[in-house]
């Protein structure tokens, strides 16, 4: 069984994020989906709130999936913990893919006893748009060890941080922004709009 691991410090996550998981439901017999807290950035909202924004996004997919699921237990600061727990939860004979962007592709080699990742893990990168995929990168991470694969799909052109700092629309599905509305998460949803 191949099963999928995409954790995100998405704060929202995105139209870009839920594209992403309806492919991976597509190449893969399990997604493994969790909301983290990334120690290389603060968030705006709680892991609470963010952890509800992935369920919707998970419910609304189009179509339906039944291999995409959210294991919000996975989540830990160090990827390797979540990757041993999943491997411990899903047994050896299970090939683990850690998924990460194409964005976190030059900080990737430097995570938490990186090498021992690499043992238990194969690498899946999303390409971004924005992000080019750096070939050296790839290299380092084969050199650890590392068995590295790139999606053929290119991530929707939309962000969290765009969101959060224009306000974008688009980068969200309505149930997501629903909620955003409902708890008003986001400074940018209160502003108003100049016109010149």
């Amino acid at each position: 069984m191949k099963i999928a691991l995409f954790g995100t410090s998405a704060d929202p996550p995105t139209a870009g994020h839920q594209a992403v998981l309806v492919w991976l439901s597509y190449h893969y017999d399990y997604v493994a989906v969790w909301a983290a807290d990334n120690p290389f950035k603060s968030h705006q909202t709680s892991l609470q709130n963010r952890v509800e924004m992935l369920r919707l996004l998970i419910v609304d997919m189009i179509p339906p999936r039944q291999n995409v699921n959210l294991e919000q237990e996975l989540s830990n600061l160090r990827t390797v913990s979540t990757v041993e727990n999943a491997k411990q939860r899903w047994g050896n004979d299970t090939e683990l893919f850690v998924v990460i962007g194409s964005d976190l592709l030059d900080q990737f080699q430097g995570w938490y006893r990186i090498k021992d990742l690499l043992h238990l893990a194969e690498v899946l990168v999303i390409p971004r748009p924005g992000y080019a995929i750096d070939k050296i990168s790839l290299e380092k991470i084969g050199t650890l060890g590392g068995t590295i694969s790139i999606a053929n799909l290119t991530g929707l052109d939309v962000s969290s941080t765009a969101y959060r700092e224009h306000g974008d629309p688009q980068a969200l599905t309505p149930s997501v922004a629903a909620y955003i509305h409902q708890k008003h998460l986001y400074k940018c949803q209160d502003s108003t709009k100049t016109k010149f």
